[in-house]
C-alpha cells in the first residue's frame, strides 16, 4: 500500500512539473498599462481569461508565447458608440473593429435591440434591406445573451434606448406619456438594468426621441440609478442650441444622480464652432461641483446620419412611413424645399449646417438602382439629374423608401484636436463594425467605421503630436471603462480580464477615406479578448470569445 502511495506521489509531482503556469506569455513588450504613465518593459502572463502576472517571466514558459520586442502592449480599446448590433449578426468576427484594437463595443444611442413589443419585432423583421436575420428575442438582455451564444470575437455592452422604450409604450407620435405610461417606461428601464444594461441612452435630435421632455428622461434615469447606471445622450442640439442642450444633460445627471455622458461631442456648423470653449468650461465647472459628466467623440469633421435630418421633427411625427407619404404631397414638398434652406431656431437642420449640398456625401441606399450615387455628394447628384439639391434629396428619399444615409461636413478640425486632448473625453466610432467583403460591400460607410481608433494613436498622437501615446491609450481604454462604471477592463493589471493589444506605434494607421472608406486599418499585430487570441500577425484567428459585459449593478 505504501509503495502504491509513493508511486502516485512521484507521478503527480512529475505531472505538476510539466503543467504550464500560464496559457500565454507576451514577452519583451513596452507596456502601456492604461493609467497614463510612461511605458515600461515587461512580460505579461495570461491564464484562462485573466492577466495573471506583469513583470519578468524569463524563467517561465507557456503553451503559447509571443515576442513583442519593439512593440506597444496595451489594454484593448473601448468603442463608446458602436452601431454593430446587426453587423455582428452578419459576421461575428468584428473585423473592422478588431483591426483597430477595439475589444469592447457599446450599443444604445437612443435605440437598442430591446425591449421589443410585437409590432416593433414585426417592423424589425421586415426592415432588413441587406442583412437578414430572425428577430427571436424580446428584451435587450435576451438579444445580448443570444449574441454571446451565437459567437462574437469582441465583447459587447449596451445602454437601453430611451427611443426604444418610448416606441414600446407610446409609439412614434408626438405626445407626452400619461402617468401610467411613464410608470411602464420606468419598469422597462428597471428590467433592462437587471438584465445588465449600462443605463439609459438617448438621441434627442431625432424624432420620435425629440418629442421626449426633460422630466420624462429624468424619471427613466432615476430607474437606472439604483443599479449604478448612467445617462448617455446625443443631445437635443449640437449647433444653434448647443449650450442649452449641455445644460439639459447636466440637469438630468444631477436630478437623477447618475453619470452623464455626451455622445460625440461637437460644435456643428461654422457659426457654432466658437461655442466649444464655453461648452468645455461648463462641463468642467459641473465636474468640479461633483456632477459626474464626461463625453466621447469621433475623430472626423463629418458626421453621418439620415438625409431626413434636413426636415423638421413635426414632419416626421408618426414615423418614417408618414414622412414618406407627406413628401409626396406637392404642397408639403414645396414647403420643405424652402425649409431645407433655412437655419431654424427650434430644431437642428444639418443640411443648412453643412452650408452646401457639396458638403453632403451620400453613403447608403436600399435600392440597387441608386447604388451608383454612393460616394457622390448631393450637389453632384443634383447636377447629374439636372435638378436642385433640395429636389434631389426629396426624390432620393421617396425612391429609396429610406432616410438615405449621408455624411454632413459640419465640424472644425481645430475643435477636434481641442476635444481630443481633454482628460474626460473617450472615443466612439458612431458606426458599425464593417468588413470589405460580402454583404458589407452593398453599402458605403463613413471612414470612422474603419479608422476612428487607429486615427487617435497614429494620426493625432504620433503624427500631429496632439497627445502622447500613453495618454491616448488611457483615453481609449481606462477613461472609457471609468465612464461605463465597469470593472476589470480598461487597464493592464493582474486580476483584470486579458483584453490585450500588441501594435507597432510607428506604423499603425487608418487607411479609410471618404472616397474609399472600405479599408482596414493597419499596424495592429496581435489582439486577445478574454485571454483568447483573435488577431495573430494581423490576421483574424476566427476565435469568438466575446462576452456580454453587464452594467455595474449586475455581475458579468
Amino acid at each position: 500500500m505504501r509503495k502504491n502511495l509513493l508511486l502516485v506521489i512521484i507521478i503527480t509531482s512529475l505531472f505538476d512539473c510539466n503543467v504550464k503556469k500560464y496559457d500565454t506569455i507576451i514577452r519583451n513588450g513596452m507596456v502601456y498599462d492604461g493609467n497614463g504613465g510612461k511605458p515600461f518593459k515587461a512580460d505579461i502572463g495570461i491564464k484562462n481569461d485573466t492577466i495573471a502576472f506583469i513583470g519578468d517571466l524569463s524563467g517561465e514558459s507557456a503553451k503559447s508565447e509571443v515576442d513583442a520586442k519593439g512593440k506597444a502592449v496595451s489594454p484593448g480599446f473601448i468603442n463608446m458608440l458602436s452601431w454593430s448590433p446587426v453587423s455582428l449578426i452578419e459576421d461575428g468576427r468584428s473585423q473592422g473593429e478588431l483591426r483597430e484594437g477595439v475589444t469592447l463595443e457599446v450599443f444604445g444611442e437612443g435605440e437598442s435591440m430591446g425591449p421589443l413589443n410585437a409590432n416593433m419585432k414585426k417592423e424589425m423583421q421586415q426592415e432588413q434591406p441587406i442583412f437578414k436575420f430572425n428577430v427571436n428575442w424580446n428584451t435587450l438582455g435576451e438579444y445580448m445573451q443570444s449574441m454571446e451564444k451565437r459567437g462574437i470575437s469582441c465583447n459587447i455592452a449596451s445602454y437601453v434606448g430611451a427611443t426604444t422604450i418610448r416606441e414600446y409604450v407610446i409609439g412614434e407620435d408626438n405626445r407626452d406619456p400619461t402617468p401610467v405610461q411613464l410608470d411602464s417606461m420606468k419598469l422597462l428601464v428597471k428590467q433592462a438594468m437587471e438584465e445588465g444594461a449600462l443605463g439609459v441612452g438617448s438621441s434627442l435630435i431625432y424624432p420620435p426621441a425629440f418629442f421626449a421632455k426633460t422630466n420624462e428622461l429624468i424619471e427613466m434615469c432615476k430607474s437606472a440609478a439604483p443599479y449604478g447606471g448612467g445617462y448617455i445622450s446625443h443631445m437635443r442640439s449640437e449647433g444653434n442650441h448647443l449650450h442649452e442642450a449641455v445644460e439639459e444633460l447636466i440637469t438630468i445627471a444631477r436630478e437623477a444622480k447618475v453619470h452623464g455622458e455626451i455622445y460625440h461631442l461637437k460644435a456643428a456648423g461654422i457659426a457654432n464652432w466658437p461655442k466649444m470653449d464655453s461648452v468645455i468650461r461648463r462641463v468642467e465647472r459641473a465636474r468640479k461641483e461633483g456632477i459626474d459628466i464626461a463625453a466621447n467623440m469621433y475623430t472626423y469633421t463629418a458626421g453621418a446620419t439620415g438625409m431626413t435630418a434636413a426636415f423638421p421633427p413635426s414632419l416626421q411625427d408618426g414615423g418614417f412611413g408618414k414622412l414618406w407619404k407627406r413628401l409626396q404631397d406637392p404642397t408639403i414638398r414645396e414647403n420643405m424645399k424652402k425649409i431645407m434652406k433655412t437655419n431654424p431656431t427650434d430644431w437642428e437642420n444639418l443640411y443648412s449646417g453643412a452650408g452646401s449640398a457639396d458638403k453632403v456625401l451620400l453613403l447608403g441606399f436600399r435600392r440597387d438602382s441608386l447604388f451608383k450615387y454612393q460616394g457622390k455628394t448631393l450637389g453632384e447628384v443634383a447636377r447629374i439629374r439636372n435638378t436642385t439639391p433640395e429636389d434631389a434629396a426629396i426624390d432620393l428619399i421617396i425612391q429609396d423608401s429610406s432616410r438615405v444615409e449621408v455624411a454632413y461636413f459640419l465640424m472644425s478640425e481645430d475643435n477636434v484636436k481641442k476635444q481630443l486632448a481633454l482628460p474626460w473625453v473617450s472615443f466612439g466610432s458612431d458606426a458599425a463594425s464593417m468588413a470589405p467583403e460580402g454583404n458589407f460591400l452593398k453599402q458605403s460607410t463613413h471612414p470612422r467605421a474603419y479608422g476612428n481608433f487607429t486615427r487617435v494613436i497614429g494620426h493625432y498622437s504620433r503624427d500631429e503630436k496632439v497627445i502622447p501615446l500613453e495618454i491616448a491609450i488611457q483615453k481609449l481604454a481606462k477613461v472609457a471603462a471609468t465612464s461605463l462604471h465597469i470593472s476589470k477592463r480598461g487597464e493592464l493589471k493582474p486580476g483584470y480580464y486579458a483584453d490585450i493589444l500588441v501594435f507597432d506605434p510607428a506604423t499603425v494607421k487608418d487607411n479609410a477615406t471618404y472616397e474609399k472608406p472600405q479599408q482596414y486599418s493597419t499596424g495592429m499585430i496581435h489582439v486577445w479578448v478574454n485571454g483568447v487570441q483573435v488577431l495573430n500577425d494581423g490576421e483574424h484567428t476566427n476565435a469568438k470569445p466575446g462576452r456580454f459585459v453587464k452594467g455595474p449593478g449586475v455581475k458579468s
